[in-house]
């Protein structure tokens, strides 16, 4: 199928430019971007000349901001394109309830990605987790934003979550391999008087089994780059690290490494196949645990950022 991608920056080039030309499904006809282009590839710099242009295209891959996703994503559906949206897939719940009603009802297929579910070890954890009694389950999501996310204003502007930009890639996993669903009880919320957006978080949940349920994110981490989920079960303990990449059971190295390779190769897999039988998937519940952590959080002042 051939597809165009919007917005290519970073994510674009790093991840979805080389999983789209090593995938049998899809073929890379346009690019549309104010300042990026793919070599060997037409570039449009405007959505809408690209989809008046190009009605040959079927599927549309959006990796643009947050706050300006809903509108391209419309404007897509409204053409009568298939719409793959990059984490998270808007700036709002309401706005991605609006495109999943469109979606529905123009029999076109939209797909809310959550790239840090297809890490290797994510499938493996949920199997070993659906059978027993959560005791208590620990997130520690640290990492530089200097590193991974350089000169991304955005980020710290509203609608741009800030930590909860890294921070929803790990609520992501959580509501994937638990079996109970959570939701926020508190929250406190560290803002850089120069931002409108937190760089670090504690959140506390609810489990339906009672379970201790706990996050620390933070941005500003210049050490070891930690991505960890701690479960501590009726079975014993389970750790998925690096993101979801590796697990551990006990200590000891376990589970069966999902098929493919990469996460974002699964995500153009998983996109090709609800294309394929007209599927909609979105799964707003990374987000919605998103938009209460803002909604309850207290909010504490920190030192300025400075990129």
């Amino acid at each position: 199928m051939k597809l165009a991608l919007v917005g290519i920056g970073k994510i674009a080039v790093d991840q979805h430019v080389p999983s789209i030309a090593a995938s049998d499904d899809w073929d890379l006809a346009a690019t549309v971007s104010r300042n990026g282009t793919v070599e060997g590839v037409e570039a449009f710099t405007d959505l809408g000349q690209m989809l008046e242009a190009r009605p040959d295209i079927r599927v549309i891959s959006l990796c643009l901001p947050p706050v300006p996703r809903f509108a391209a994503a419309m404007q897509a559906l409204e053409a009568g394109r298939h719409v793959m949206l990059e984490k998270p897939p808007g700036a709002t719940l309401a706005e991605c309830h609006a495109l999943e009603a469109k979606a529905r009802a123009s029999g076109l297929s939209l797909y809310a990605t959550w790239h840090s579910r297809e890490a290797d070890m994510v499938g493996a954890a949920k199997a070993w987790l659906r059978d027993k009694a959560l005791k208590s389950l620990q997130v520690t999501w640290k990492e530089d934003v200097r590193r991974w996310h350089p000169g991304q204003a955005w980020i710290w502007e509203p609608g741009g979550m800030g930590v909860l930009d890294p921070g929803i890639n790990a609520l992501s996993i959580v509501t994937e391999i638990l079996p109970d669903e959570i939701h926020v009880t508190s929250a406190t919320l560290e803002v850089p008087e120069n931002c409108q957006t937190p760089i670090a978080a504690t959140v506390d949940f609810h489990h339906p089994g009672g379970a201790r349920v706990t996050a620390v994110m933070d941005w500003r981490h210049e050490d070891t780059q930690t991505w960890e989920i701690v479960a501590e079960t009726d079975g014993g303990t389970l750790t998925l690290a690096d993101g979801g990449a590796r697990m551990t059971v006990d200590g000891a190295e376990t589970g069966e490494a999902a098929a493919l390779s990469g996460e974002y190769p699964r995500l153009y897999a998983n996109m090709a196949s609800l294309v394929g039988r007209g599927g909609v998937d979105m799964d707003l519940r990374p987000m919605t645990l998103v938009a209460d952590i803002l909604a309850l959080g207290r909010r504490d002042s920190v030192a300025a950022f400075e990129d």
